[in-house]
C-alpha cells in the first residue's frame, strides 16, 4: 500500500484521489477550501460526476481515502504528492498558474521527507522546471524530491473509467527512477505508459486536446457546407469514421467545445506558441470556428421565427455536455445572453446543473422539468445532448408549446420523425431540413402568435 496525497479536490483531484484509493492505496485529498473539505467529510461532493459519491463514501469507509486542509497532516508519511488545482486562463489564454505555484511552496514549506512531486494539473509546457525552482527556493532545509509530469486525460461525464481504463498513461520526468515508481502505481490500470521527458509529456497534454478540438471544428465547419449545398453532416461524419485513420469520435456536429479543458487548453497553446515567435494559424482558426457557433444558433432561429423580442425560448439543457454540472464555457451562457438582448424571453432546464446555472445566468427562468419548461414557448433550442433529452414524449412537448418549433443544436433527433409529430424542426448542417421536409416557419404567423 503506497501512500499518497492529492492536493486539490475539483474534478480531477477529487477523482484521482478516490481512485487511486480504490486501487488499494491511502490517499489523503488536501484542499485549502474548507467549506469543500468539510463537505467531503460529510459524503457532500463538491461536483456532480456519475459513481463518483459512491466511489469517494466506499474508499472513506475503508479507511483508504481522508481529507485534510492542513499541509502538515497531508505530508505526514507521504511518498507521492499529486498537484491536480485548477490552472485557468489568464487576460491573454496563458494559463494563471498560481495555484500551482502556491502549492509548490506550500509542499516545500511542510515537506519532511524526500517526496515524488507529480503534476496532474494541466500546466504550460515548462512548469515542471518552474515547480522545482519554487520548491527548492522555500525549502527551509534543503530535502531530496522529484517532480514528475502526468497529465491527466479524463473526460466529465466518464471520468472514473477514463481513469480506471485508460488509454495511456503519459509520465515525464528528468529522474528515471520517480518517474518509474509513478509508473509502478499506475501498473494495476494495464494501460500503456509512456515515459519521456517533463516538457515532452507536458507537451503531450496540450497537442491531444489541441488535436481532438481540431476535429470538433473541423466537423463543425463541414457541417455549414453541408448545411449550404444540401448534405446531412450526421451522415457524412458517419460515412467518415469508418475509415480507421480518421475514426468516428469527436465528429458530431453541433454547438462546438466548451468546459474547462479545451478552451483553455488550445489558448495557452496558441499562446505559448506566440511567445516562442510562431504563428498558431491552424489553431486561430479551431477557436475562430467554435466562437461562431453559439452566435449562429441564435441566428438560424431569427431566421425561422423572425424578430425575437417578446418570444419565450426555451433551452433544453445548460451544462457544457452531458453527465456532469459544470458551467464553464457552456455554450447555454453565451446563447440566452444573446437571446435576452434580443428581448426574448429565456427558459431553460438541466438535469443536475440547475444550482450552478442559478449563479451564472439570473435572468434566465429556471424549471422543474423539461415538460413545464416547454410551457408557452415559441421556439425550444436542444443545447446538451443528456439521453433524458432522446427520450422525452415529444408530443407532449408540442402540446405545451405555443409555436412547435425545434432548433436542435446537438442532431439528436431525427428530421423525418420531428416533421411528423408536427414540429418545425432544424438541425445544424442538415441540408435537407428546409427544402425535403418543409420545415420552414411562417414568420409572420409566429410574430402574430
Amino acid at each position: 500500500m503506497k501512500q499518497i496525497c492529492v492536493i486539490g479536490v475539483g474534478y480531477v483531484g477529487l477523482v484521482t484521489a478516490a481512485c487511486f484509493a480504490d486501487l488499494g492505496n491511502r490517499v489523503i485529498a488536501l484542499d485549502i477550501n474548507a467549506e469543500r473539505i468539510e463537505g467531503l467529510k460529510k459524503g457532500v461532493m463538491p461536483i456532480y460526476e456519475p459513481g463518483l459519491k459512491e466511489l469517494v463514501e466506499r474508499n472513506v469507509e475503508s479507511g483508504r481515502l481522508a481529507f485534510t486542509t492542513s499541509y502538515t497532516e497531508g505530508l505526514a508519511g507521504t511518498e507521492f504528492v499529486f498537484i491536480a488545482v485548477g490552472t485557468p486562463s489568464g487576460v491573454d489564454g496563458e494559463a494563471d498558474l498560481r495555484y500551482v505555484a502556491a502549492s509548490a511552496q506550500s509542499i516545500a514549506e511542510n515537506m519532511t521527507q524526500p517526496l515524488i512531486i507529480v503534476n496532474k494539473s494541466t500546466v504550460p509546457v515548462g512548469t515542471g522546471d518552474w515547480t522545482a525552482d519554487i520548491i527548492r527556493k522555500h525549502q527551509p532545509e534543503p530535502i531530496p524530491f522529484s517532480v514528475v509530469s502526468c497529465p491527466e486525460f479524463l473526460r466529465e461525464g466518464s471520468a472514473i473509467s477514463d481513469f480506471m481504463q485508460p488509454y495511456r498513461a503519459v509520465l515525464g520526468s528528468l529522474d528515471k527512477d520517480a518517474a518509474e515508481k509513478v509508473a509502478h502505481l499506475h501498473l494495476p490500470l494495464r494501460a500503456p505508459i509512456v515515459i519521456t521527458d517533463l516538457r515532452t509529456a507536458e507537451m503531450i497534454k496540450y497537442a491531444s486536446n489541441a488535436f481532438l478540438a481540431t476535429k470538433i471544428s473541423f466537423i463543425n465547419e463541414i457541417a455549414n457546407i453541408c448545411e449550404a449545398l444540401g448534405a446531412d453532416v450526421k451522415e457524412v461524419a458517419a460515412g467518415m469514421g469508418y475509415d480507421q485513420r480518421i475514426g468516428s469520435h469527436f465528429l458530431d456536429a453541433g454547438l462546438g467545445y466548451g468546459g474547462s479543458c479545451f478552451p483553455k487548453d488550445v489558448k495557452a497553446l496558441a499562446y505559448m506558441a506566440a511567445e516562442k515567435g510562431r504563428h498558431p494559424q491552424l489553431l486561430h482558426a479551431v477557436m475562430e470556428i467554435n466562437d461562431d457557433r453559439r452566435p449562429m444558433l441564435v441566428s438560424r432561429l431569427k431566421e425561422m421565427l423572425g424578430d425575437l423580442a417578446g418570444r419565450t425560448v426555451g433551452l433544453l439543457g445548460l451544462s457544457f455536455k452531458p453527465n456532469t454540472d459544470d458551467m464553464r464555457d457552456a455554450p447555454s451562457i453565451t446563447i440566452s445572453e444573446l437571446l435576452l438582448a434580443e428581448g426574448a424571453r429565456v427558459r431553460a432546464y438541466d438535469p443536475v446543473a440547475m444550482e450552478n446555472a442559478r449563479e451564472l445566468m439570473p435572468r434566465v427562468e429556471l424549471c422543474n422539468d423539461p415538460y413545464s419548461m416547454a410551457q408557452g414557448c415559441h421556439a425550444l433550442l436542444l443545447i446538451t445532448e443528456w439521453n433524458e433529452f432522446k427520450h422525452l414524449d415529444l408530443a407532449r412537448v408540442r402540446e405545451g408549446m405555443r409555436q412547435p418549433v425545434i432548433l436542435d443544436g446537438r442532431n439528436i433527433y431525427d428530421p423525418a420523425v420531428m416533421a411528423a409529430l408536427g414540429f418545425h424542426y432544424r438541425g445544424l448542417g442538415r441540408g435537407y431540413n428546409r427544402s425535403a421536409l418543409g420545415v420552414e416557419v411562417d414568420r409572420q404567423a409566429a410574430a402574430d402568435l
